[in-house]
């Protein structure tokens, strides 16, 4: 193929993704309209948070907008106060399980969760509940503006019975995204989604773990 060929190509594909935006932004318009006059707390969120829902339901309106005022309902009951204050979740934090670093090379926030760190008999189910959404806000502000997911390595090396706890598992779960890998082949599986730079010592990269209570904002 020639490169006007070439061109052409690139032009055409161009086009497809403008419009795909323009068809994604409309309905994101339409989604807001509906959902503010149901709850007026949906005023509070931006339209990239609209979207997420929009995506996660293949842009199907109804099913969007149904999940997204779900979503605002479970955050008046879990975050009356929009946020998670770290005096809410010091005997989690002092036990220094989760650590936020950089950006995958996609552009993700990058989260370590260990394992090894977590005792069923040293945890209070709600104050580790707390702690979950205090983590998923940490990782969400941290991410670029549009960028809609992250990446939390769930670290299970020297993990035992006494490690083990279901309920607690169960929880975090149903709000995290977690990556599990294995270690036969850790930091070539890991360098594929996350620059050398950016990936934690431990795992044969160059980054500090970085506690997550002393994570900064993105910028």
């Amino acid at each position: 193929m020639d490169s006007g060929a070439n061109d052409d190509a690139s032009r055409e594909v161009s086009v497809l993704d403008e419009e795909e935006d323009t068809d994604e932004w409309k309905k994101v318009a339409l989604m807001r309209a509906f959902v503010e006059k149901q709850d007026s707390a949906a005023k509070e969120e931006d339209d990239y948070m609209l979207r997420r829902f929009l995506r996660a339901r293949e842009l199907d309106l109804d099913k969007a907008s149904n999940l997204f005022l779900k979503y605002l309902k479970w955050k008046k009951e879990n975050i009356p106060k929009g946020f998670i204050s770290e005096s809410e979740v010091q005997n989690e934090i002092s036990h220094k399980k989760m650590f936020m670093q950089g950006l995958d090379k996609k552009g993700r926030p990058i989260g370590v969760a260990l394992a090894v760190k977590h005792y069923s008999s040293k945890r209070d189910l709600e104050e580790f509940k707390r702690f979950v959404v205090y983590i998923l806000g940490k990782l969400c502000d941290r991410m670029p503006r549009g960028q809609e997911k992250f990446t939390v390595i769930g670290d299970l090396q020297g993990w035992g019975y006494s490690n083990c706890d279901i309920r607690a598992y169960l929880a975090a779960l149903d709000i995290l995204q977690i990556i599990f890998v294995e270690d036969k082949n850790l930091k070539e599986t890991l360098l594929e989604d996350i620059d050398e730079d950016q990936l934690p010592e431990i795992y044969g990269g160059k980054a500090p773990l970085v506690p997550i209570e002393e994570s900064l904002t993105a910028e």
